[in-house]
């Protein structure tokens, strides 16, 4: 590490133990990728408690909602090529599927408001029924029919473009449309179209229970799936099938590639950097006092000027992706315990490219 890195990291360190400390998180990973495009890792405590294992940059953790940020920039390649329009009615994509009708605001939704929350499709899996079989089938691998099926004829909250409510559903759906598309299954969009090509080795869809190099997370015993706190089995296995999730989130990966892929994303290396303005052109959003949501990102106000990036949650695992346009730094911090789930990693972020910014 060269000395000025040393320096910051020292820094950085000591900011994350703290974190760590007062918020009482078994594990921490703060990463972030600076203006030149070096990238600093660290991490605080454990990837596991029982067995003492500390949790290393190497370590992967689930993302995550963040995972929507790349279904948005495959979305985006797709605009740009003419393939996808935004302001088109999903039903010119979906109407052939017979139950498409029955979807809340069928006629009238369009992609961008998949995108921008602003649809009326509520959440799939807050439906009583879904919990029920996200528990009693812990390992069941979900079709995007199933996850629908629990919208099927239900008014919806307002009427398409007529309100906003963050929902998985949406990112869903909008992972139907991609395939439908490119005829390839999203999976193998996300290896193909972003990791591949851009070199995000240490990030991989969050498609079975047994991601690679994952950390254990802990979730509390009451946790929405149920019956466990720490996340792994004695194999190393999700004891959830983290394929749920598919395009609502879906991704795993070191804390250090996801940092890397904030800056890559938002300075335009993702899809074509003309379209960045139309991402970027967000809704108010019911996230936080002055929040915005654009195409699969939030617009957050912070004491170093409006950030764009994600939160994410998975029982167990908690993520802030931030992107600092005015510094051009992008900051990822990632813990391994959602109960209580840990606040204050926005401060963190925030005081590492402070840091960051000041650093010799």
């Amino acid at each position: 590490m060269a000395p000025r890195d040393a320096a910051l990291a020292r820094v950085l360190q000591a900011a994350l133990d703290s974190s760590r400390a007062a918020q009482r998180l078994p594990g921490l990973s703060l990463a972030l990728a600076l203006p030149d495009g070096r990238t600093l890792a660290l991490t605080s405590g454990h990837a596991d408690t029982a067995r003492r294992v500390p949790l290393r940059p190497t370590d992967r953790l689930l993302q995550g909602s963040v995972g929507k940020t790349y279904v948005a920039a495959v979305a985006m390649q797709l605009v740009a090529h003419d393939s996808l329009d935004l302001d088109a009615p999903v039903a010119r994509y979906l109407g052939h599927l017979p139950w498409w009708p029955r979807v809340p605001n069928a006629r009238d939704v369009t992609v961008r408001q998949l995108m921008t929350h602003t649809s009326g499709l509520v959440r799939y899996e807050f439906d009583p029924r879904a919990t029920a079989v996200l528990r009693a089938q812990p390992m069941k691998t979900w079709t995007p029919e199933e996850r629908l099926s629990y919208l099927l004829d239900k008014a919806p909250p307002f009427a398409a473009g007529q309100g906003w409510d963050y929902s998985d559903t949406n990112y869903i759906v909008l992972g139907m449309i991609l395939e439908r598309i490119t005829g390839t299954p999203y999976d193998s969009l996300l290896r193909t179209r972003l990791l591949g090509p851009l070199g995000l080795a240490g990030t991989v869809p969050a498609d079975r229970p047994d991601v690679p190099a994952i950390a254990n997370g802990y979730a509390g015993a009451d946790n929405e799936l149920g019956g466990y706190d720490a996340s792994l089995d004695a194999r190393g296995h999700l004891l959830v099938n983290p394929q749920f999730e598919w395009t609502g989130g879906g991704v795993a990966s070191t804390t250090a590639d996801l940092a890397r892929w904030g800056k890559l994303l938002y300075e335009g290396r993702a899809f074509d950097a003309a379209l960045l303005p139309r991402v970027l052109d967000g809704v108010p959003a019911r996230l936080g006092r002055d929040v915005r949501y654009g195409l699969g990102v939030m617009l957050r106000p912070t004491a170093l000027g409006v950030t764009w990036g994600h939160s994410g949650f998975f029982p167990g695992y908690a993520t802030e992706l931030l992107y600092f346009p005015e510094l051009k730094i992008a900051v990822a911090v990632q813990a391994n315990s959602t109960a209580p789930y840990p606040r204050g990693l926005v401060p963190l972020a925030v005081a590492a490219a402070r840091a960051a910014s000041q650093a010799p």
